[in-house]
């Protein structure tokens, strides 16, 4: 099935010249994804000029400006709503895409989706996803990641929030990572399930006895890097500083390991041995691989692709869009909502805790 990806050629660190060169690139090797390149026309069609790509592919569709990575998004759509992150939404919304990649300002992306596309029933907030990477392999292709939701767009969450996340997050890892029953967990202080606020022990109940999730209970920090759960599921407060977090660590020890081989001789030996290692930890922290990772909760597909996004990163981020909207995750995570909402109604009451 053809499938039609809006790019926000204007949004990110190397915008627009990485993201016409993805999206040339892509053109040549999937050529079952037409791309729409959103944004300043007269600079995509002479970067166009000097990319290798498939002109029956891509087409372009002018923008008058772009959002800046650190502007407010709120005052900036509302500032200019023929920016292209809104352009490029209302571009899905109206029909003419079935998906949107951007590497742009997340803020303003979030909004722009928000103001253009209506949520899934069921979902009270959206949620932003992320991709990182554990010891654990999973699914049919050997993935060594697991999914973490949300890392920022919703900061306070109630527990159908959560359990709303988790259903969502399921069914993007079955369907885009391949893993047909992914183990699901809610991020706490304890494995207990009573441990955390009552969000979290709340929602440890909802998603015990009303989904049919493969929900494995609560786990902690030290269970994140381990891959103890295929999808982790938290507050985006709580998500965004795991995910900085994460993001740190993985670049302090390929520093650290530079650090080392100029101070000492048998350091720069022992560090030749490990090179292997070293390099495979890069490649594994390396979200060029994985393009980006899903905003859940809208009646469309969305792809956040990092704001240092080079052409690979966007070459793939458009290549998982279209797989999204190929394996129908829409559907999926209305039918899951739905079913647990149905489940939901036919509990016994809570008793009231001593």
């Amino acid at each position: 099935m053809p499938v039609t990806v809006a790019v926000d050629a204007m949004g990110g660190d190397h915008a627009p010249d990485e993201i016409v060169r993805g999206v040339g690139i892509l053109s040549i090797e999937a050529p079952h994804i037409q791309t729409v390149l959103v944004g300043n026309a007269a600079r995509i069609s002479a970067l166009l000029v000097k990319t290798r790509h498939d002109p029956e592919r891509i087409s372009v569709h002018h923008a008058d400006s772009a959002v800046r990575m650190d502007e407010k998004p709120a005052e900036a759509l509302d500032a200019r709503p023929d920016c292209s992150i809104n352009v490029a939404a209302k571009l899905v919304a109206d029909g003419l895409a079935d998906a949107l990649v951007s590497a742009g300002n997340t803020g303003a992306s979030v909004l722009a989706c928000s103001r253009n596309w209506k949520k899934i029933p069921g979902v009270r907030r959206a949620a932003l996803a992320a991709v990182y990477p554990t010891e654990t392999r999973r699914g049919e292709k050997d993935d060594p990641f697991s999914l973490m939701l949300d890392v920022g767009a919703t900061l306070d969450v109630t527990a159908e929030d959560l359990v709303a996340f988790a259903l969502m997050g399921s069914a993007y890892a079955s369907r885009i990572s391949k893993n047909p029953r992914p183990r699901v967990a809610l991020l706490s202080n304890g494995s207990e399930a009573g441990k955390g606020p009552p969000e979290i022990v709340e929602a440890h109940r909802l998603l015990t006895q009303a989904t049919e999730l493969n929900f494995v209970g609560n786990v902690e920090g030290v269970d994140i890097p381990r891959g103890t759960a295929d999808v982790i599921v938290c507050s985006g407060f709580v998500g965004n500083v795991v995910l900085k977090m994460l993001e740190g660590v993985s670049e302090t020890i390929v520093r650290l390991a530079g650090y080392a081989y100029k101070e000492r001789l048998i350091w720069r030996a022992g560090l030749m041995m490990l090179s292997g290692g070293i390099r495979r930890l890069k490649d594994l922290t390396d979200w060029e691989q994985y393009g980006g990772a899903p905003v859940l909760g809208f009646d469309k597909v969305f792809i956040k692709a990092h704001g240092r996004s080079k052409a690979p990163a966007i070459t793939n981020a458009c290549k998982v869009a279209a797989k999204a909207v190929q394996a129908d995750l829409v559907r999926e995570i209305e039918d899951g909502l739905r079913a647990f909402h149905h489940r939901e109604a036919a509990l016994p009451p809570e008793q009231p805790r001593a």
